[in-house]
């Protein structure tokens, strides 16, 4: 097995070519790899600068915020900077009509106003390290895929144990190259975050779902949480005895602004793409898959806007679940358009031809590697026709709220039916049941459910074979005479699932055998029917089809990089922290059309619509322009700049990463890239992939000039 390794790690070593821009750089890496090109580019620092274990490195100041997105210490007190987006639901659980945060904004004056926000964590890289060999110790070529599987989670778990012992620390092991190599991460997890501050919405998500993905860009994407710590500076639940975290680095921040050509880089945590699929790969997702999502996603938003528009109750009830929808729902037709447009199955295509050539040329590659893109390609017609089934039935089946949340009653139901069971268990799992009806019914209108219920489930009828209909679904269907409206009229007349007060009496008073009641509830069966069909039909198909490609993935990756030994071959994002590096530019998108590297104040105001909530422009915002009273803020060229667009390779998760200059220091937060640049994550052009940021003197311009929490900006160190 490590013969397999030595074409690997032949190009750590020699490798000395690679295209400026494209690439997700593992930093324990950068100093054999990229340092010196980095440096070429105008970097003033070193890697061990970027990432050490001997000695406290920006790596320190990078958090994992939440579950999926970056976020960056800025003080010696543990405040940091993410997203808007990224903190926009914990902002809309704190906010009601009478105190709606996101349409105001916060600003905690004071620690004592700073809100606390149960389940949020941030996590801290302590230090990585390969351990490939460990975790691949006693994998023969003679395993099959479950034998091999069995003995690397085994040696795993044992790794990642031993790595922590003793420690309050956290491990986790990944693959990278598709399991050709794996790396060790030992993390540092805070359980105690606090809302500092957001600007109002209509600066946090200005341009709304219209803008979103879209150059030029006018968003003050940004919000500010806290991270508090015992009173030995170690993670600690939440307690109002718990102090602010003592970082052991936090970034500074540059007021000199960005200008064409300026080397910058990304420190954050990138969470999926796909550089090396073959082009049949690409095809399922572009006219498989993609087109699916698009569609369903598109009648849901429409659907929530109606009622949003409607009420400023259900505007801030549904506000982060439509985000959430729209976002990927534009992203996608962005991402097809630009596959599209660049023939990026093609060019898989032409790469496959120059594949098989070389292949051919050696009768020992041939033999080795042969059958692989013909299995790929069987392989991937299979998993065609799954996806099209499995897609529509997360999207449109699982797109109704209710079905979605009945299904959470199922270990409340299988724990009743057992013979043996104790009192004190039922009584913790209706509690749990309590809480989570209480989250569900505060963000929930069975009104827009219902509509969603009929416009999903009419869809999916109308799409798909009977045999891949669920059998409730069917029986429903007959009865109701194909009417969906009648259907969703009784259904929600009769299920307890739409119904905060059925629900809380059903639970407040829950024995044992009232699990039947459950069971026969509508709205239950029709959860149970979606995933009766899932799992006993779709997953067993989809597990096969995955461990296979497991298999042949990894082999394949293999041949790529011993096929392309002069190549840098930088690993997909799977999570973990990387580096990004390119130059601040504008771009040509289409024909006679070309965008500027940087939006200012004055393109708000031109944007501004009183009659659209995402153009609504802040009374004193306006107030600030008009007197031009940017503070030290502004740029030398009498403007605020808003945002900017760079070449760093990005995707999702990158959400809240710094961008940061040539000394290292904080000159944006990034959050989005350019529509046209969507199909990054499967293929990367260096003329139309750009990621857009916030630029950081906007972001203080608000919290100082705008929200008038200036102590705040007092807290950072700021480089002039």
């Amino acid at each position: 097995m490590k013969k397999l390794l030595y074409p690997l790690l032949f190009v750590i070593v020699i490798n000395i070519s690679v295209r400026a821009d494209e690439g997700m750089w593992i930093p324990l890496f950068l100093g054999q790899l990229n340092e010196a090109e980095m440096q070429a580019m105008g970097m003033n620092i070193s890697a061990e600068d970027i990432y050490s274990v001997n000695q406290s490195s920006l790596k320190d100041a990078i958090v994992i915020f939440g579950g999926g997105c970056t976020g960056e210490v800025i003080s010696d007190q543990g405040l940091i900077l993410t997203n808007h987006h990224c903190g926009y639901s914990r902002i809309q659980r704190h906010s009601s009509v009478e105190h709606d945060y996101l349409t105001d904004g916060f600003w905690a004056m004071d620690k004592s106003e700073e809100l606390p926000n149960p389940g949020l964590t941030v996590t801290f890289l302590v230090r990585m390290e390969e351990v490939t060999d460990q975790v691949l110790e006693g994998v023969g070529p003679d395993m099959n895929e479950a034998e091999r599987k069995s003995l690397i989670d085994a040696n795993m778990e044992q790794i990642e144990a031993a790595a922590v012992e003793d420690t309050h620390y956290k491990a986790l092991i990944k693959p990278f190259y598709y399991g050709n190599r794996y790396f060790l991460f030992v993390n540092e997890v805070y359980e105690d975050v606090r809302l500092v501050g957001a600007p109002p919405s209509n600066i946090g998500k200005f341009g709304g779902d219209t803008d979103n993905w879209v150059w030029p860009r006018h968003t003050g994407d940004f919000s500010m949480f806290r991270i508090y710590a015992d009173k030995d500076n170690k993670p600690a639940p939440y307690s109002e005895d718990n102090v602010p975290y003592q970082p052991k680095k936090h970034l500074k921040i540059s007021l000199d602004g960005v200008d064409e050509g300026d080397f910058t880089f990304i420190f954050g945590y990138p969470g999926s793409t796909q550089q090396y699929i073959p082009s049949w790969a690409v095809d399922v997702q572009v006219n498989v898959i993609n087109p699916v999502r698009i569609q369903l996603r598109e009648q849901r938003i429409d659907i929530f806007k109606k009622y949003m528009n409607e009420s400023p109750e259900i505007r801030i009830q549904y506000a982060a679940k439509q985000s959430g929808i729209s976002n990927g729902w534009k992203k996608w037709i962005g991402e097809n358009r630009g596959i599209k447009r660049l023939k990026a199955i093609q060019q898989k295509q032409d790469f496959e031809e120059a594949f098989t050539a070389w292949v051919d040329g050696s009768s020992e590659r041939k033999a080795q590697y042969g059958s692989l893109l013909p299995a790929l390609e069987k392989i991937y017609g299979e998993m065609g026709k799954v996806s099209y089934y499995s897609t529509y039935l997360r999207e449109a089946g699982l797109g109704v709220e209710a079905i979605r949340y009945a299904r959470s009653f199922d270990r409340l139901v299988d724990y009743s039916k057992m013979k043996q069971r104790e009192e004190e268990e039922i009584a913790q799992l209706i509690s749990r049941q309590i809480n989570g009806s209480e989250n569900f019914f505060k963000d929930y209108q069975p009104s827009i459910d219902r509509e969603v219920f009929v416009a999903m489930l009419s869809d999916y009828y109308d799409h798909l074979e009977l045999d891949h209909i669920p059998d409730y679904l069917q029986e429903l269907h007959k009865k109701y005479k194909g009417d969906f409206e009648d259907m969703a009229d009784a259904i929600f007349e009769k299920s307890m699932f739409v119904s905060e007060e059925k629900t809380a009496e059903f639970l407040n008073g829950y024995k044992a055998s009232h699990y039947k009641k459950i069971e026969k509830d509508p709205i239950y069966l029709l959860a149970q029917s979606f995933a009766g069909l899932y799992y006993d039909r779709y997953l067993p198909e989809i597990r096969t089809i995955n461990q296979n490609l497991d298999s042949l993935m990894r082999i394949y990756m293999q041949a790529q990089i011993e096929m392309q030994p002069m190549k840098k071959i930088y690993p997909d994002a799977n999570f973990t922290l990387r580096v990004a590096y390119g130059n601040v530019d504008g771009y040509n998108p289409d024909d006679a059309v070309f965008y500027g590297h940087f939006t200012t104040l004055e393109g708000i105001m031109e944007k501004e619509n009183p009659d659209i909530y995402d153009y609504v422009v802040e009374d004193k915002l306006k107030q600030l322009y008009q007197e031009k009273d940017f503070g030290r803020y502004g740029d030398p060229d009498g403007q605020m700049h808003v945002c900017f667009t760079a070449t760093n390779h990005t995707t999702g998760g990158n959400s809240g990463s710094p961008v940061l200059d040539a000394e290292g220091n904080l000159i944006g937060i990034n959050f989005d890239r350019c529509w046209e640049g969507t199909m990054s994550d499967i293929i990367y052009d260096m003329s139309q992939c750009r990621n857009i940021a916030l630029d950081i003197r906007y972001c203080l311009f608000i919290i100082d000039k705008f929200a008038g929490a200036g102590h705040l900006v007092d807290e950072m160190t700021i480089v002039d």
